[in-house]
């Protein structure tokens, strides 16, 4: 007992002695401090984020947003500089305060870019990557980063679906390979997800891109659209904590709108039409010259002045042991069609990232974890029906937006018969921003959380083990509240109704990665790695609708406030279903490099899905890549104009998985239509039926890829990418033509393919005249050609949806052998027939007019098949809504704090088309009605008009337009004042005006040429399209 506590006294005295030796020496003996600062050779601005590190210590410091930093070492220690794209600089200290100049590595070949489950250095890359930094996302000034990256990356087509706030973007890399979904496959910080509509742009430091199969194929079976990688900020060990606020503040307004008729240029017209159709004029000439209304649609629909805004502050940097960044962010936009009352989007988010080292550097734990909520309101904007911007194309200038006492007016009211007070003009057309205000009535919350937890070892140098849990959770709520309305005899409800829905998603992502990093020798390189992904998702949702509500106001409209009856019974109804899928995915990795010069990439990966059946749920998805620094070898040191040039060539197979869980299974579904025997006579029974064909050898689309490419640099100013790409996509999963006779819907089959060719070209020139002034050009553009190979029906054709263009319109684009996905297909026409005699000239093989009941002013088509009929069998392809070529360029410019950015983006060789009305009727018209066919010689262009709309009745490519424009995307100038300022604490101080979507070069008279809306595996269709608004901005980025 006696001896025990003398051992404990001594651990005592022992432990004393070591505090108070640590204590003095940490008193008596510290190291002094050194501080500098980091700044670029060639521009002599400052290199915030460079590492100072005491050569052979884990002493190590992080320079600030000015370059400044702070370390302790001492009089003849080494300190090494290094930071991403400069070339790492050994320093002696000889002083207390230091001035360290970096000179940037060759094409910034140093810098780390983002590979699938993992980083390389740019140089090794042999896989066709390209990537966007956070800085350059954060000049365009969006609220979304996808429409950032337009004209940043050659092959990477990116459109709005709509202008409405909110709304999402589509990305097609590298050509349409499916009609399915063509999306990519996104990867934020590791953890996958179906868009990254959640992130303020202000919160990414990186996207990267794999658009060849070689570099995507690490992904299997969800890659064959592409694949595109998010990272988002975090700080670093040893960083002085820094507070970051970017904000802006602008005012929205559309860009352009549609010219539309006047009243009394719609009268003319109208009578004209009815001249045209046997009948007489419905309006005088006096009545013409002096109508009471004139209401133009589309000025009563748009607003200007909406105003947009996005605020972000943030806190990054790191101790010792751990690194830290964090940010709330607030989004909110305005919509232009209706102002805010009617469509408008909010989000709001919180993200932290952060890494800590547990044991000594081997261990680390750490999250990435984003919490977002989002708010939405808007119209409608698909489809013909219940579109209200395309309703505004077509109302009539006769119809008045209120009545005497203030209302919204109704067309069936008598009055407003120009001429004839005792009748209604039109009383099927309604008021088309009181339809839109009536059946907007709705609300949309988001909620969601994702990200990571990830624990990492790293026993001995360059052996890593890691392993992360990802989650993806959200929940969503809506409810939507219609009022009592009456505006025509069609646009009408008699009941009050409110609408609700609700569900949730999780989606949890487990990964196991073991990955070593080694040498052999000094010459050879090797990094392996393999893994392990598990993916689950469940989701789960429900819907209802009531009729007659004891409230008449969104906010309180919910399903227990309605009295539940209609003509006195119940009618309440409720629906929900959920959702259930896994992936179990294998994977590997062989990097080796020869001195850098000589460079192999192979990956592997094994896919099972629970999509598929068994016996067909596993893929396997191979790469192999190489590429060939050729400017380190000897014989090319004598060109000394070339500084880089990598060789590389790629193959790789990935998949596609896109398609709804149980294909394989026959659905059993519910119904008691028709259903009449059962234990009461003459009631209908419910029973259960197989509503879809299975289909047990359903498996995924596959895509092979063939890359080979080039990147150079050039006098050390000129960077240049080189791309030349062969896809291949095929078994399709497309749904096989059946007879109606077989009482279910059709299977999934697999079957069709199709090829992408293409080249690509990235030219990048940074360059500065004199100390002072600065300045990059970037310019990009691709070519591709989307040709079907064999599609395995009956007649080689997957046809296209119908009642698209308006009522009853037949099919107008399919995809077919040889020709292009989502192809045009219609009438051709050749001008306009300008005589009696022209039609009857106009002849086939057997003598006999082709058009005999045409009239001068009709169109004459072309009879293609000239078998002297104009039908179906002359139907053709007409247009190509897939670009040939996308291209982009920015300029950037520096000099003594000012900053100006140019970015524009646009595409060629692509047809749009554009159905904003019926074919007849009484529907207002665009200006280009004006110059229809009139009288002989007046248009060999436009038709002559009819009340019944013959002329437009066939799909033709009078609808056909031009896609093709160049857009000014954003125009910023800015300037630092933190140089004027000169506070310590101040790192930065930059205020800027912007103005967004400048303007736009286009022969394309609709108001936007950049038509996202697709119609099936369709797209370039312009049904009435929300057009991007106009913004101008200011804002500013501050540093503290």
């Amino acid at each position: 007992m006696k001896s025990a506590k003398i051992i404990r006294l001594r651990i005592l005295l022992l432990w004393g002695t070591i505090m108070i030796f640590t204590l003095s020496k940490s008193t008596f003996a510290q190291t002094p401090k050194v501080s500098g600062t980091v700044t670029s050779q060639s521009t002599s601005t400052p290199v915030p984020g460079a590492s100072v590190t005491v050569k052979n210590t884990h002493t190590s410091a992080v320079a600030d947003e000015t370059g400044r930093f702070s370390i302790n070492a001492s009089t003849g220690d080494v300190l090494v500089i290094s930071s991403i794209g400069f070339i790492a600089k050994e320093v002696k200290v000889e002083s207390q305060e230091l001035n360290i100049r970096l000179q940037e590595s060759e094409n910034q070949l140093e810098n780390v870019v983002v590979i699938g489950y993992g980083t390389q250095k740019k140089k090794l890359v042999t896989g066709a990557n390209i990537q966007v930094k956070g800085a350059d996302i954060q000049k365009q000034n969006t609220t979304n980063a996808l429409q950032a990256l337009q004209g940043q990356a050659p092959g990477v087509q990116i459109t709005s679906y709509s202008g409405q706030p909110g709304s999402g973007m589509n990305v097609i890399i590298r050509g349409k390979g499916t009609v399915g979904n063509f999306s990519p496959l996104y990867i934020v910080d590791g953890v996958q997800t179906g868009d990254i509509s959640y992130l303020n742009p202000a919160d990414i430091e990186s996207i990267d891109i794999l658009k060849d199969a070689a570099s995507a194929a690490i992904y299997g079976s969800q890659a064959a659209n592409g694949v595109v990688l998010v990272t988002t900020r975090s700080g670093k060990l040893n960083q002085k904590a820094q507070v970051t606020l970017d904000v802006f503040y602008g005012a929205q307004r559309p860009p352009r709108k549609a010219k539309l008729l006047n009243a009394k240029e719609y009268a003319t017209i109208i009578n004209e039409a009815a001249v045209n159709s046997g009948k007489a004029p419905y309006f005088s000439n006096d009545v013409v010259n002096n109508l009471p209304v004139n209401t133009n649609w589309l000025d009563q629909m748009f607003k200007n002045n909406v105003p947009t805004q996005n605020y972000v502050l943030g806190v990054q940097g790191g101790g010792a042991g751990s690194a830290y960044s964090l940010s709330l962010g607030y989004t909110g936009q305005g919509g232009i069609v209706g102002g805010s009352d009617i469509s408008s989007f909010e989000r709001y988010t919180f993200r932290i990232n952060s890494e800590h080292n547990l044991y000594e550097n081997i261990i680390k734990l750490g999250e990435h974890l984003t919490f977002n909520y989002q708010n939405s309101h808007g119209i409608l904007v698909d489809g013909q029906y219940n579109n209200t911007l395309r309703s505004a194309f077509s109302t009539s200038p006769l119809l008045p937006m209120y009545d005497s006492a203030g209302n919204y007016f109704s067309s069936d009211k008598k009055g407003w018969y120009p001429g004839k007070p005792d009748q209604a003009w039109n009383n099927t057309e309604a008021n088309p921003y009181a339809v839109m205000d009536y059946t907007t009535r709705n609300r949309n919350s988001n909620q969601g959380l994702f990200g990571d937890v990830y624990i990492q070892a790293e026993p001995i140098k360059g052996l890593k083990f890691r392993s992360s849990l990802g989650i993806n959770y959200t929940s969503n709520q809506s409810h939507g509240y219609t009022p009592v309305y009456h505006l025509s005899i069609y646009s009408f409800n008699d009941t009050s109704k409110v609408t609700q829905s609700m569900g949730n998603g999780l989606t949890l992502q487990f990964d196991n990665l073991l990955s070593y990093d080694f040498n052999v020798t000094t010459n050879h390189h090797f990094s392996v790695m393999a893994g392990s992904s598990s993916l689950k998702t469940k989701t789960v949702g429900m819907n209802g609708s009531n009729w007659y509500l004891r409230v008449a106001d969104l906010q309180h409209a919910y399903l227990s406030v309605a009295q539940n009856v209609n003509r006195g019974a119940p009618y309440m109804s409720v629906g929900g279903s959920p959702t259930e899928n896994a992936l179990l995915s294998y994977f590997g990795r062989l990097q080796y490099d020869f001195r850098e010069k000589y460079l192999l990439n192979i990956t592997f990966r094994s896919d099972g899905s629970s999509r598929f059946a068994p016996g067909h749920r596993w893929g396997y998805f191979p790469s192999v890549s190489a590429g060939w620094v050729a400017s380190m070898e000897n014989f090319m040191q004598g060109a000394h104009w070339l500084d880089f040039l990598k060789v590389r060539g790629s193959w790789g197979r990935v998949g596609n998985q896109n398609v709804a869980a149980y294909q394989y299974l026959s659905p059993i579904s519910f119904s008691n239509t028709a259903y009449i025997f059962g234990p009461v006579e003459g009631a209908n029974t419910q029973g259960a039926y197989p509503s879809r064909i299975a289909n047990p050898d359903v498996k995924w689309e596959t895509s092979e890829q063939t890359n080979i490419g080039f990147d150079a640099t050039v006098l050390k100013k000129l960077n240049v990418t080189f791309e030349y790409y062969n896809k291949k996509t095929k078994d399709w999963l497309i749904t096989v033509p059946i007879l109606a006779t077989a009482g279910a819907d059709a299977p999934l089959i697999n079957g069709g393919d199709v090829q992408n060719t293409g080249v690509e070209l990235a030219l990048n020139y940074r360059n500065s005249i004199g100390k002072n002034f600065h300045y990059s050009i970037g310019i990009n553009g691709a070519y591709n050609k989307n040709r079907i190979g064999n599609i395995p029906t009956n007649d080689h054709v997957l046809h296209g949806n119908t009642n698209v263009l308006y009522a009853n319109a037949g099919e107008f684009y399919r995809a077919a052998n040889g020709e292009p996905v989502g192809y045009f297909w219609g009438l051709k026409t050749d001008g306009i027939f300008q005589t009696a005699e022209d039609v009857l000239a106009y002849k086939g093989k057997t003598g006999t007019p082709i058009q005999p009941n045409a009239k001068p002013g009709d169109v004459r088509y072309v009879d293609l098949n000239n078998d002297g009929v104009i039908d179906a069998n002359d139907k053709t392809k007409i247009g190509d809504p897939n670009p040939d070529f996308t291209f982009g360029f920015n300029v950037a410019l520096d000099y003594k704090g000012f900053d100006l950015f140019i970015q524009a983006s646009g595409v060629s060789g692509n047809q749009l088309v554009q159905s904003w009305r019926g074919p007849g009727g009484f529907g207002n018209y665009t200006t280009e009605i004006l110059e229809r066919w009139h009288g002989r010689g007046t248009s060999n262009r436009i038709p002559r008009v009819t009340e019944d709309g013959a002329n437009w009745a066939q799909f033709s490519d009078l609808y056909i337009h031009d896609g093709k424009f160049l857009r000014i995307s954003t125009i910023t100038l800015g300037y630092d004042f933190a140089n004027l300022v000169k506070k310590s604490y101040l790192g930065k101080l930059r205020v800027y005006a912007s103005v967004l979507n400048a303007f736009t070069i286009t022969g394309y008279r609709g108001m936007d040429p950049e038509v996202g809306y697709n119609e099936g595996f369709s797209s370039g269709v312009d049904l009435g399209y929300y057009p991007r608004p106009r913004t101008y901005m200011v804002g500013a980025n501050i540093r503290f």
